[in-house]
């Protein structure tokens, strides 16, 4: 499953976007490392289902009206201050945390209304730019303390006459998520000696900051954008960074709302429909919410989870079936699952997401959109229905 870390300075709103994508039962509150512990829960991204292409819709719990929310793993660590590196805070054990997160969303305090060690100050006060590198930069050097401290082994090895340096670092990184293909591919980019023992503290370093870049790509959430300074907002936009415009507590209470009764929504929609009797102050929030759903598209808490999963990962949703007329698994459902996958998998990398058996058996694929065999190297698209065809069963 895909894991996404939600990153920021303590009191941004991390935990408010982590309860309001999971609906799991947190602690919220407005003071400086109100998370401890990490909090591990289950999100979705959004797409759309191939049940649209057909007269009916699927029926998946997932599926909302050809809405397919597809699971990931969501984790919200304490809250980051300067020098966590240096295990000021919790620094250390966020940053171990995030060695097994795919991608993370930095959670800024858009309304400048938290300092950098994330205690209250007036809205507008503090400039959220100040945010916009500093999980980058914390998380650069930390790995660099890594690479520094094992580097003693690579050296050891390079003594050996089978000496690959590509193996050696691949050896140190494996635990921080990077494989070979992304320690070869920064080293490709990297001017830096043969001879390890030749490194200096800015090749290490030079180093850490390309892997880190490769295996944890940063997406910036504007949070509190529902009371941030409209400046503010734009001059995150300017820093070139992908960013989007968020209200963690907008989105909340949609889900609330939703599970009461009140409204009908799914997240990710641009508006909502109320269908309860709200009172009149309960009327005047939802008003609110909209007028920023309106004017950003959403609440910007699905959107970010998605930019995350399919635009900087560059995944794709694929969806195995056994019958590839019907579009259904051996109890007759229809579109029972849904896999996220790298762009450029093959029908064989979509068995191995089935089951490590059923790949080790893999015979040929369908299209179940064409009901054509599919060649071995055919690369999966968004949305492709297939039946995998192997000896195991």
């Amino acid at each position: 499953m895909i894991s996404i870390a939600l990153a920021g300075k303590p009191n941004a709103g991390k935990s408010t976007f982590y309860k309001a994508a999971t609906m799991a039962d947190v602690d919220v509150a407005n003071y400086p490392f109100t998370t401890i512990d990490a909090n591990r829960g289950v999100s979705h991204v959004r797409t759309d289902c191939p049940c649209l292409e057909r007269d009916e819709r699927c029926g998946d719990e997932n599926c909302h009206d050809g809405k397919r929310y597809v699971p990931i793993e969501l984790l919200d660590v304490a809250g980051l201050v300067p020098g966590a590196h240096e295990g000021r805070g919790l620094g250390n054990q966020f940053l171990d945390e995030l060695t097994n997160a795919d991608a993370i969303v930095n959670v800024v305090d858009a309304s400048g209304g938290t300092n950098e060690e994330g205690e209250p100050v007036e809205i507008g006060t503090y400039d959220p730019v100040e945010e916009v590198d500093f999980i980058e930069e914390e998380m650069d050097q930390w790995l660099a303390s890594i690479v520094e401290r094992n580097w003693e082994s690579v050296e050891r090895k390079s003594r050996s006459p089978d000496f690959d340096i590509d193996d050696a670092l691949a050896d140190m990184l494996t635990g921080f998520g990077a494989t070979e293909a992304d320690v070869a591919a920064s080293l490709r980019e990297l001017d830096y000696p043969d001879d390890p023992i030749q490194w200096t503290d800015d090749h290490r370093e030079a180093l850490a900051r390309d892997v880190r870049a490769r295996t944890k790509p940063i997406i910036l959430v504007a949070n509190k954008a529902d009371v941030a300074p409209p400046e503010n907002i734009e001059r995150l936009k300017e820093t070139g960074k992908p960013v989007i415009p968020a209200t963690a507590e907008g989105e909340l209470a949609l889900r609330q709302a939703e599970q009461a009764g009140a409204i009908d929504y799914d997240p990710g929609d641009d508006d909502f429909e109320v269908v309860g009797d709200p009172s009149d102050d309960q009327q005047a929030g939802l008003e609110k919410i909209r007028e920023v759903m309106h004017e950003w598209g959403g609440t910007g808490v699905q959107q970010a989870l998605n930019t995350a999963v399919y635009d900087l990962l560059d995944q794709i949703t694929a969806y195995p079936v056994q019958n590839e007329t019907k579009w259904t698994d051996a109890k007759g459902n229809v579109l029972p699952d849904a896999f996220l996958l790298p762009r450029g998998s093959t029908p064989k990398d979509l068995a191995y997401a089935v089951h490590s058996d059923i790949g080790d058996g893999y015979l040929h694929a369908v299209n179940g959109k064409t009901n054509r065999d599919i060649s071995d190297d055919y690369e999966l698209d968004e949305g492709d229905v297939v039946k995998v065809v192997s000896t195991a069963k």
